[in-house]
């Protein structure tokens, strides 16, 4: 039976073919859900692509946050279902409170767009299991607001029960592709809830998914086979 992945689509998403196009490549099935839907319909998992949703016009995803979908998808989120959410997806989570901490806008107030070093912090969720502890690998990075920031109860927390996936390697040259992007607390890239099936980071692993696009690498396929590898074997 093949693993069916819902991939949401908001108004000003823009990365839902890209994600769609990964699922399939990883060997699942794309499904695709649109913000007003007010079911899953029974997918055995969730990817919240990148984007602008509602044009981030109040904050990133403060609006999409309330879309009809976000209600069956918090609720099973709790329940167990796997969520990633990716880039706006991250800040939508975060919105949602399904992840802690918040996403401002980057310190040195500009756009990125280039492909960034993280280093793999947890290898032990849904959605990293493929990876190996401490990995460095190579991720298309395009955000405004990519800061993330959190109160030090709330990173300490983080730090201690391991729930900080991926960090920027603040090593060598921002040009190189290591450093600091945005000015993230602590260079945290990506983070997990306590359970390990809920995943936001903020660079797109569904651009490094074939070797003849984007960095050339297929450093971000990863996440997606290992999200069906854990369907396939449940």
């Amino acid at each position: 039976m093949t693993a069916r992945i819902g991939v949401v689509t908001f108004p000003g998403s823009l990365d839902d073919r890209d994600t769609q196009r990964a699922i399939r490549l990883a060997g699942a099935e794309p499904v695709a859900l649109w913000h007003k839907d007010k079911d899953l319909h029974q997918v055995d998992a969730v990817v919240l692509c990148g984007g602008f949703s509602y044009g981030d016009y109040l904050r990133a995803g403060a609006i999409a946050r309330f879309s009809p979908v976000m209600e069956p998808l918090i609720e099973q989120a709790k329940a167990g279902l796997p969520v990633l959410g990716i880039c706006n997806g991250f800040q939508i989570l975060t919105e949602a409170h399904l992840l802690p901490g918040a996403m401002l806008g980057n310190d040195h107030l500009h756009f990125i767009c280039k492909d960034q070093k993280l280093r793999v912090e947890n290898a032990g969720t849904l959605w990293t299991s493929d990876y190996e502890q401490g990995q460095e690998i190579s991720i298309p990075l395009k955000n405004m607001d990519g800061r993330y920031v959190a109160d030090q109860y709330t990173l300490d927390k983080l730090e201690a029960e391991g729930r900080v996936a991926f960090r920027y390697i603040a090593r060598g040259e921002a040009a190189d592709g290591y450093g600091n992007p945005n000015g993230s607390l602590r260079d945290i890239a990506g983070i997990t809830n306590e359970a390990g099936n809920v995943v936001g980071l903020m660079p797109h692993p569904e651009h490094a998914v074939e070797p003849l696009i984007g960095t050339g690498r297929t450093d971000g396929l990863p996440f997606f086979t290992s999200i069906l590898k854990k369907l396939v074997n449940a």
